[in-house]
């Protein structure tokens, strides 16, 4: 099926890149896509790199509620909300490692990382308002952005360069209620953004209710002309319930259905299951050019984290802090026509975890249990070196020396006395290159190995226990590519085969009362095919009734496979990789019209997704229809007006964005959204 389906999409991708091609002489080029890196500029045609950019149009047809349809889009990435809040995220692997938040893939917001030393990732806190455009970089980015074996996540935020206040409101199904305002303002030399939102949702099953209160600033001063300051800071407050794991049968009966009591455990209703967070972000930049070969940029970054969760069979209360610092020096300069980039720096973190546990008396902290804190230090050194020669072969050599270790203290309910624990020092080297063969067509290839240790999370989990015999994830990755594009800019193809082999993978497991720990259990072969592509198939002048129709389709191919994978006397080697779909693709349609009306239109096709090792439980396959529509743009005196209306879920799909995996008793599922629309009013002065 695999093969047909590619052989399909490349017949399509032919006529479709004729089509873009006949009409070159009626259009006017589109601007040229690129790729920001980190600070290293190239055209996304020519970069080394395998990476979607999801820019702010695609923002702005997708639901504002969520980022979950709007990163699905791109292909090798799956990102899952169990109920409204529950963000979970894989690049190119399995979610094994990830009960519930972030883990295994590094993520930035401007020049700052919201990963943790950890390792885990609040992504969730964010507002989707607070998202200007993503950069998403597929498979181990190790050499330039440390301890990962997924990928990294470059989020821009949503300043913008003009003097403006916007206002919105959303409003659908199931108490969904969305607010936002923001203000840009440029003086001369000096810009900055103000942006505030609120979000709420009563959420489909019981006891799934969300709130996020969030306010956010971007600053930004140019104080001279080789130096710019910049600074971010958000706070959010954000309150989501968590409704549990329900079995086939419990999920026929009634999917609306909160995890329901047993002979020896509450149900999550009674116990009010939920997560607590309040998290504060703040990090400086400086950007300064010395002379038109060396410039310096560093970055100092702060977060302070209060996270309270009430579970069904305790209470935990964390409170963690975190410090960093990001550096590098970079020198640029041309010569015999080859162009040099060398950037070299360091990234360096603190986390502190103060963690204690509790006994549950129906949403309410009882007896203390265990009481311990965690220091975690994560740095890394790295060397990137780029050549460009003749505008036409693109290298690029890198790596990083990856430092990795945490210091523990037990106070309860058995004092133990300060112990450290280092991981060996590890190399993560990366070598790639990308060749145009002609003005529309590169070819590319890289070599790269990753590495993750366990995060603080999966080192002491719910279990209670301090676990040092966790060892470091590691692997290396194989891929080659070619990207096409037409002259006009109207046509762009991507087509990626990778191949990864992860040893020491870290899994999840859990015991008879839901109480999880994790181990090192073999590791896994991963082949993969990876294809996305855009097409105006019309795109003319706004004055024109209808004036663009705009194609988008992504495609994965995931052969994952468990590799010399043993537990609890079980070889589970040869079977499918746990939690990932062998098949997904993503198609839309952006139909333009005169005076901003529009229709947007996508179809996820999701493949069944195996629940348990074993590969003796599935989640049915599924198709995810999406509408939106509106008119942007309708100008009234000086403001401008955006109404759409939005239809989620239009097949009324029974699916689970989120399973449970390797579920104790049998509990996979947590049953998504039915059918559901919403409305939107968008005011811009």
């Amino acid at each position: 099926m695999a093969k047909n389906l590619i052989q399909a999409l490349t017949a399509f991708s032919i006529l479709l890149s004729i089509s873009a091609n006949a009409q070159t002489d009626t259009v006017k080029k589109l601007n040229e896509v690129t790729v920001k890196g980190y600070y290293n500029t190239q055209p996304l045609l020519r970069s080394t790199a395998s990476v979607s950019t999801l820019d702010s149009n695609q923002i702005k047809n997708q639901s504002n509620s969520a980022l979950v349809g709007l990163v699905n889009t791109a292909p090798g990435v799956r990102m899952e909300e169990r109920s409204p809040g529950s963000y979970r995220l894989s690049l190119r692997g399995s979610l094994l490692r990830s009960p519930f938040g972030i883990r295994n893939v590094k993520i930035y917001i401007d020049d700052f990382p919201l990963t943790d030393a950890g390792g885990n990732t609040y992504l969730n806190s964010l507002d989707v308002a607070a998202v200007g455009s993503l950069e998403i970089f597929k498979g181990p980015e190790a050499s330039t952005f440390g301890a990962n074996t997924g990928g990294a996540m470059l989020i821009n935020s949503s300043i913008k360069k003009a003097n403006e206040l916007n206002l919105s409101a959303t409003a659908g199904s199931y108490g969904l209620f969305h607010q936002t305002a923001s203000l840009n303002q440029v003086r001369k030399n000096y810009h900055f953004n103000f942006t505030e939102g609120y979000q709420q949702s009563d959420g489909y099953r019981e006891n799934s209710a969300l709130k996020r209160r969030y306010v956010q600033t971007s600053q930004s001063w140019d104080y001279s002309v080789k130096g710019k300051l910049n600074a971010f800071i958000f706070y959010s407050d954000l309150d989501y319930q968590t409704p549990g794991g329900l079995t086939a049968a419990q999920l026929a009966a009634n999917p609306k259905a909160a995890r329901p009591a047993t002979a020896t455990l509450p149900s999550a209703t009674t116990q009010k299951a939920a997560i607590y967070n309040k998290t504060f972000f703040a990090g400086l930049s400086n950007n300064y050019s010395f002379n038109q070969h060396f410039r310096h940029i560093i970055s100092a970054f702060a977060s302070n984290t209060d996270f309270k969760n009430p579970f069904i069979t305790n209470y935990e209360k964390r409170k963690e802090s975190t410090l960093g610092l990001r550096t590098f020096l970079e020198y640029s300069t041309t010569a015999n026509n080859i162009k040099y980039n060398i950037q070299g720096g360091l990234e360096s973190s603190r986390t502190k975890t103060d963690i204690k546990n509790y006994g549950n008396a129906q949403g309410v902290a009882t007896n203390l249990t265990a009481s311990d804190d965690l220091k975690t230090h994560q740095d890394f050194g790295f060397l990137r070196i780029n050549l460009d020669v003749k505008q036409k072969l693109l290298i690029e050599l890198g790596s990083s020396l990856n430092f990795f270790g945490y210091d523990y203290q037990s106070y309860f309910p058995i004092a133990v006395a300060e112990k450290q624990r280092s991981f060996k020092t590890r190399l993560m080297p990366k070598f790639a290159a990308s060749y145009l063969i002609d003005s529309n067509l590169t070819v590319r290839a890289s070599v790269s190995k990753g590495y993750s240790p366990p995060t603080l999370a999966e080192v002491r989990s719910s279990d209670n226990i301090i676990n040092n015999g966790l060892q470091a994830e590691a692997g290396w990755n194989y891929e080659t590519g070619l990207r096409y594009q037409t002259k006009n800019k109207r046509f762009f193809a991507d087509g990626t085969l990778f191949y990864f082999n992860l040893k020491d993978a870290i899994v999840r497991r859990l015991n008879s009362n839901d109480v999880e720990y994790f181990i090192n259990a073999g590791g896994t072969k991963q082949l993969g095919a990876e294809f996305q592509m855009s097409l105006w198939l019309i795109k003319t002048n706004p004055t024109h009734f209808f004036n663009g129709l705009l194609v988008r389709n992504s495609f994965t191919y995931s052969h994952f496979k468990f590799d010399e994978f043993k537990n609890a006397g079980q070889d589970y080697s040869g079977n499918k990789l746990t939690g990932v779909p062998k098949h997904t693709v993503v198609s839309s349609l952006e139909l333009n019209f005169r005076k901003g009306i529009y229709l947007f239109a996508q179809h996820n096709y999701t493949s069944a997704i195996p629940l348990n090792d074993a590969n003796t439980v599935f989640a049915k396959k599924y198709h995810l229809a999406d509408l939106k529509m509106g008119i942007r743009n309708l100008n009234i005196s000086r403001t401008a007006l955006d109404i759409s209306f939005g239809l989620n879920n239009l097949f009324n799909q029974d699916y689970s964005l989120g399973n449970d995996l390797n579920a104790a008793n049998n509990r996979y599922f947590n049953p998504a959204l039915k059918r559901n629309y919403y409305v939107g009013l968008d005011l811009t002065l």
